[in-house]
């Protein structure tokens, strides 16, 4: 009886670690899944943009997507940022954005993602990093994305010199 009892015990202990594994690579796969789905996001946004295609680029966006640009200004809700860019999407010029370095994080539950990224731009290297949210039908888009330039350590003094007037007039009005 205590034999059986014990393989029993044994059985129940492999099964479970065998289930357990199982369950592991299926997360893994998921997960490596979701993160190759956001760099294809990421990366057709920014050749969108590059294309000049309005419609291709707003659509990896969620209806209440934020861009922050470079300037201190620039904090725009989707749809003041659709009239912002409209311009430059029509003239057939938008920007040029591609990312030389990218880390992907997905939230425990999978819905949520964010990432950063080192960008190579018109404006030589900058930083861009966001979140991504998984909508209803399992795709991924856009909902928050913040650029900056990336300014060396060495060159800060010469930057603040020459952004203190501006800075001054954007701090007065807030």
């Amino acid at each position: 009886m205590l034999k059986k009892i014990t393989f029993l015990l044994i059985l129940c202990l492999i099964t479970a670690c065998n289930t357990e594994k199982a369950r592991q690579k299926v997360e893994e796969f998921r997960l490596s899944k979701d993160k190759t789905e956001i760099n294809v996001l990421i990366d057709a946004w920014h050749a969108a943009a590059a294309a000049a295609k309005y419609e291709d680029y707003f659509s990896k966006m969620t209806n209440d997507a934020i861009f922050i640009g470079t300037d201190a200004t620039e904090n725009w809700k989707n749809e003041e940022f659709k009239k912002f860019s409209k311009p430059y999407f029509d003239k057939g010029k938008a920007w040029s954005f591609t990312s030389l370095q990218r880390n992907v994080f997905i939230s425990q539950y999978g819905d949520i993602a964010w990432f950063d990224e080192l960008l190579d731009t018109q404006m030589e290297l900058c930083r861009g990093s966001g979140v991504v949210k998984k909508q209803e039908d399992g795709t991924w888009k856009i909902a928050h994305y913040v650029l900056s330039i990336a300014i060396p350590n060495e060159n800060v003094k010469e930057i603040i010199t020459l952004k203190k007037e501006n800075d001054s007039i954007v701090k007065s009005k807030l």
